[in-house]
């Protein structure tokens, strides 16, 4: 499904080239929703500024960033000194920021103009859905742009809106996970209760099975390598509060009270909840600023040699981290809305299905010359948006912003690169508590809330 709508979407970038190049593209996609492709295509830039983001931070690119005008012992230096910076430390993650900066920027300015927008008929639409060439060639020269930024406080400002934007992403980012689980339940228990195979049902307990034999073999590995029997105390109250917060949601999704109203919850839900509240763990952990209780993953590993002071390093819990960013990124471009949601605030995340639809009928013609049956990529929202245009773009500016500090490692700029952020770790901390408490209200609500209906 996603490689097609990939294709929609690749289409769409195509129709900015040329007819030929459209045409040839679009042939090879099937019919998709506009709201859809529209999505992945602002997904797509999304990751795309990642990919370079990322980029900057390879060694062998670190002598020639020191050329960028905001390093005062750059070869180019077009800034004063007072406004520029020693660029021997550091300046891949420097241009991590103006990279990112700049992606902000877009999609803070989309979600202004897009503010109540209720139907592809406003004019507007025609922004948020096409001229993507223009686009791109926005976000490519504000980039370029973003290097002549002085110095200065830029950094230290921006760390602050990066590390708040980072936080109140990694809450959307929860929300998402608490609907997938959701979700992937009652897709499994459904299919099973319609066509009663033992397929599905050992599939259930397989991968319940699978998620909390990870999550006790990440705890067990947790307590081995990142708590000692005189000391890290800190860790050790959050391992264990965590554990406990796990088994206590695991129980609650399975009371009668729950199950009366809510038939299909279990506990593949609970399992893949307190999974990912293992991983949010190990992230917080890995940020202790106690190097002691730290050994990083390579010292978990017995690989490789200590980090040096001032040295970037991009670890294993940042590559996780930007696994599960890109997986939740790209879930809130292609996954629809369903009644099923449990917290409302999806419902303004993921796409809505409106009920519009486009039959092709061969050999009428749609206005533009063309044959509407041979239409790919058709408006579902002339009557109404599938999704809040204005939040899905403050989502993905936030989602930037949470990029830029898992790329930067969460780092003050301009100070010693060490390993040791206790900002970062209680970030981490309070989100796998944030996660456990909208789980667990997603179960009790129902109860709670009586006169209130969840579906």
């Amino acid at each position: 499904m996603g490689a097609v709508l990939g294709l929609c979407s690749a289409a769409q970038l195509a129709c900015c080239c040329g007819s030929t190049a459209c045409s040839l593209c679009c042939s090879a996609c099937p019919s998709c929703r506009n709201s859809t492709s529209s999505r992945i295509m602002y997904a797509l830039m999304l990751l795309l500024g990642t990919i370079t983001a990322c980029v900057m931070l390879a060694p062998g690119l670190q002598d020639a960033l020191r050329k960028v005008p905001f390093c005062s012992n750059s070869t180019n230096n077009y800034l004063p000194t007072s406004v520029s910076i020693n660029c021997d430390q550091a300046v891949g993650y420097l241009a991590v920021y103006r990279i990112c900066f700049i992606l902000t920027c877009f999609f803070v300015l989309m979600a202004l103009m897009m503010i109540g927008v209720k139907s592809s008929r406003d004019p507007r639409s025609g922004i948020q859905n096409g001229f993507w060439g223009l686009k791109y060639l926005v976000v490519i020269g504000g980039i370029i742009g973003a290097f002549f930024i002085p110095e200065g406080s830029f950094g230290d400002t921006w760390m602050y809106f990066g590390m708040i934007g980072g936080f109140l992403f990694i809450v959307i980012q929860l929300i998402l996970i608490v609907d997938f689980a959701h979700s992937w339940a009652e897709s499994w228990v459904g299919n099973y209760e319609e066509t009663e195979s033992k397929g599905w049902y050992f599939a259930l307990l397989a991968i319940t099975f699978l998620n909390y034999a990870l999550t006790i073999t990440g705890v067990v590995l947790l307590f081995v390598f990142f708590t000692k029997s005189d000391g890290c105390d800190l860790n050790k109250f959050f391992i264990s509060i965590n554990l406990i917060l796990s088994v206590v949601i695991s129980v609650v999704s399975i009371l009668p009270a729950v199950q009366e109203k809510l038939p299909r919850s279990g506990l593949l839900q609970s399992s893949v909840v307190s999974l990912y509240v293992t991983y949010l763990t190990w992230s917080a952990v890995s940020n202790s600023p106690e190097s002691s209780c730290n050994p990083g993953l390579l010292g978990i590993v017995g690989a490789g040699t200590p980090k040096k002071d001032n040295e970037m390093t991009f670890d294993g819990e940042g590559i996780v981290g930007l696994v599960v960013w890109m997986c939740c990124v790209l879930y809130s471009s292609l996954r629809s809305a369903s009644q099923s949601s449990k917290i409302t605030m999806s419902e303004k995340m993921l796409v809505k299905d409106n009920g519009a639809g486009y039959i092709p009928i061969a050999g009428r013609d749609d206005g533009d010359g063309g044959e509407k049956g041979e239409k790919k990529v058709w408006d579902n929202e002339e009557e109404t948006v599938a999704y809040s245009w204005s939040f899905f773009h403050i989502m993905f500016a936030l989602a930037t912003l949470y990029v830029m500090m898992t790329l930067t490692n969460w780092y003050k700029p301009n100070s010693s690169l060490s390993k040791a952020n206790s900002a970062s770790m209680w970030i981490k901390v309070i989100s796998s508590w944030l996660c456990m408490i909208l789980y667990g209200w997603s179960l009790i609500a129902p109860i709670a809330l009586p006169d209130r209906e969840f579906n």
